[in-house]
């Protein structure tokens, strides 16, 4: 019968040795304190007149896959030729130079801004001169230096076989060979250990073991265990502080005696995990101490022992009241954000940097086994003005906007790593970008000078003194010149000293001035500072002639004044200036009062009422207005046009006309009134339209009858108004009226 065995092989490389690289004050410092000297001569062997030059060294060898936040330190250039004036300035080429070697121009210290890896490049060739910063010619031959990168070990190995297939027949003895396996590793065999290769099995015990050193496996002599096996799994992004499993150990007693506590007793994952016990359940409860990362370790082995809290002294030695168990826990890949290689980025740039040069680059990984590739934009919220870009695939920040350190000396970004694939795992790093000073601004006056020099003054008297200031930087701090603008020195009627402090003086040339002949002198002065490339500018100062007294004290600065001594003063014409205007705008505002005094309305009280009469010139047609109402009509309907509608309204649907029973001619009108109102109530298109019809009765007749005047043609003589007297009181003006004309017309 076989028997088939599925085992895990580990193997692990070896630590290195000491580094030769640790940190000194944000520095890594190199090789032994021996400082090197690299002696240089002239370009040709016959120029032995030339004295010798030397570059002096305290750094060859970097470690490679450095971590560290800040640039790693590779050593500083020097010659002696450096006064420490700043004149020299240092240039680097070659291999990586300016890009993974920078060099600090002025101090020659030599910087790698990126990690390295020796399994790329293990060795770089550069060169290194030195020029005058004036001149830009070398004051040193070029000379050559080699940078190694050591070793660490940053490489895995590997199996040279995915899988080893290999079978031994049943009963075999002890110690039967059973296959070889062989693991390689990339890092250096020549220095340290990284590239030695132990082996071991992690799954596969007791039944078989393998020699360490050479990889060979064998059959084992199997122990008698009763150690039980738990597995586990935890996603990488499990929080800390949360349990992953429970594991159980039985014990038959009963109440306190049943207490167990448990506890890891060793194994890889010792600070990683804990476990504590469930005081209602007795078990033990597995948790996450610290954060799990997959990519780094996906396995952790434990031991879990659990004990007795409460054991009876009289049963000592039926003990150990204790056992232990074995837990495998896997960690699970979850998909993370993007991690960059460095929790923080500082770039340095020079202000006269051109648009879209490339001033530094940071980069991001996918830590998920997938690898996704990642790509990069700013965060605009930070960068509002858009001066900087970013390539979406490398990573590389450039301008897009000229740089001012005057106006901005840092610009703080953010830059945003996203996965393709899937943009919602993104991550941010802030990126501090310091703008470096170029003397691109000219010196200028600290303020504007206006100064005088008095009628009696002196020669060689000191007038004014002035001082410049300048927006560039400057690292062993400004110093100024002052001259007189060549234009003017020769006839300039003033002198300029310049203190070498960083100030100059104004003095008086000849004796007495005439400010009736000059009242004004314009004195042009060339300020320019010592750097390179040197900046100056022409400033202009204004010097008034001036009538002082005795002791220097300015009386008066204006000639006009003494030429035309009846004439007024500034301040007099300013004042009359100022009368003329207060007078104009009362005129102005006088004026505006009475043009609105005129607007007002007539009636201003309840007293200044006055009539308005409207005149209505409407009599009416009288006797011969034939398209007044028709009292006929109501006695003869059939005298009513059919077609003809309402003239007083227009309705909103047109009905066909209603014929009506014609009335007899003997019908009261009082009779034909009923008829027509019981029409209009049963009749849909009969009024209202938002208008009033009014139909009114007099009654049978009147005491006075008819008081029309349409009947008094028809009478054949003239009539007796003696009647009206009859009548009563409300006619008594009226039986006046005519039986006073009767009186007349007997008379």
């Amino acid at each position: 019968m076989r028997t088939y065995h599925c085992f895990w092989l580990l193997f692990w490389a070896g630590q290195p040795h000491q580094s030769f690289l640790t940190l000194l004050s944000k520095r890594t410092s190199g090789f032994p304190e021996k400082e090197k000297v690299l002696v240089l001569s002239g370009n040709s062997r016959r120029d032995h007149s030339r004295s010798k030059r030397s570059w002096m060294w305290n750094q060859f060898f970097l470690l490679e896959e450095y971590t560290g936040t800040d640039y790693q330190y590779v050593g500083k250039l020097h010659s002696d030729q450096d006064k420490g004036d700043g004149s020299l300035k240092y240039i680097l080429s070659g291999d990586g130079a300016g890009d993974l070697f920078i060099i600090n121009e002025n101090t020659g210290d030599i910087q790698a801004t990126k990690r390295l890896d020796r399994e790329e490049k293990p060795v770089y060739i550069l060169r290194a001169q030195a020029i005058n910063r004036r001149t830009g010619r070398p004051v040193e031959p070029e000379s050559e230096f080699i940078i190694k990168i050591h070793d660490i070990n940053d490489n895995e190995p590997m199996f040279t076989k995915d899988v080893y297939n290999a079978s031994i027949p049943e009963m075999s003895d002890v110690g039967t060979f059973v296959v070889q396996v062989t693991a390689t590793d990339a890092d250096d065999p020549t220095y340290g250990n990284s590239a030695k290769v132990v082996y071991s099995i992690l799954q596969g015990q007791p039944y078989f073991s393998v020699e360490s050193e050479t990889g060979q496996k064998t059959l084992s002599f199997p122990p008698l265990s009763t150690v039980g096996t738990y597995q586990f799994r935890a996603p990488e992004s499990t929080p800390p502080d949360s349990p992953i499993g429970r594991i159980k150990a039985n014990d038959a007693d009963v109440d306190e005696n049943a207490e167990i506590e448990y506890s890891i007793t060793e194994g890889d994952g010792y600070d990683m995990f804990g476990i504590t016990t469930d005081k209602d359940t007795q078990e033990g409860i597995i948790t996450v101490k610290k954060a799990l990362d997959f990519e780094n370790k996906n396995l952790y082995i434990l031991k879990v022992e659990a004990t007795n809290t409460h054991v009876d002294p009289r049963f000592l030695y039926l003990g150990p009241f204790k056992d232990s168990a074995t837990i495998r826990i896997q960690v699970e890949d979850v998909d993370e954000p993007p991690v960059f290689s460095r929790p923080a980025y500082i770039i340095e740039v020079k202000e006269d940097v051109p648009i879209n040069s490339v001033i530094g680059t940071v980069t991001a990984q996918d830590p998920d086994a997938a690898k996704n590739p990642v790509k990069y934009s700013v965060d605009r919220h930070t960068d509002m003005d858009r001066v900087f870009n970013i390539n979406s695939g490398n990573g590389s920040i450039f301008t897009s906007k000229t740089l001012d350190r005057e106006t901005s000396l840092w610009h703080n970004i953010t830059v945003i790593a996203a996965e393709i694939n899937n943009p919602k795992q993104s991550s941010r790093v802030p990126v501090f970008i310091k703008v470096l000073d170029v003397n691109d601004n000219a010196p200028e006056f600290a303020m504007f000078y206006e100064t005088f020099v008095c009628e009696n003054a002196k020669a060689e008297q000191l007038i004014q003194t002035l001082s410049a200031v300048d927006k560039d930087d400057s690292y062993s701090g400004h110093q100024f010149s002052f001259s007189i603008a060549p234009e003017a020195a020769s006839s300039s009627n003033f002198t300029l000293q310049d203190n070498r402090d960083n100030t100059a003086g104004i003095f008086t040339r000849k004796t007495r001035y005439n400010r009736h002949e000059m009242s004004t002198y314009l004195l042009p002065v060339v300020i320019s500072d010592n750097e390179y490339p040197i900046q100056s500018s022409t400033e202009t100062v204004t010097i008034r002639v001036c009538a002082c007294d005795h002791r220097g004290k300015m009386l008066s600065c204006n000639a006009e004044a003494l030429i035309h001594p009846t004439g007024l003063s500034t301040g007099a014409l300013i004042a009359i200036l100022l009368c003329i205007i207060i007078l104009l705008v009362t005129v102005v505002l006088f004026a505006a009062l009475r043009r609105q005094r005129k607007k007002e309305p007539l009636i201003i009280s309840k007293e200044d009422i006055r009539d308005n009469i409207v005149s209505y010139n409407d009599e009416g047609g009288g006797e011969e207005d034939t398209q007044a109402f028709d009292i006929g009509t109501l006695r003869n309907p059939e005298a009513i046009d059919d077609n003809k509608l309402r003239r007083d309204i227009v309705p909103e649907t047109l009905f066909m006309p209603r014929r009506t029973a014609t009335a007899r001619d003997n019908t009261d009108v009082r009779d034909f009134i009923n008829q027509r109102l019981k029409e209009n109530d049963t009749d849909p298109a009969a009024p209202p339209y938002d208008s009033l019809a009014t139909y009114a009765y007099e009654g049978n007749g009147s005491v006075a009858e008819s008081l029309s005047s349409l009947e008094s043609v028809t009478t054949d003589g003239d009539q007796d108004y003696d009647y009206l007297s009859d009548w009563g009181p409300r006619f008594k003006k009226l039986a006046d009226m005519y039986g006073s004309m009767d009186s007349d017309k007997d008379s």
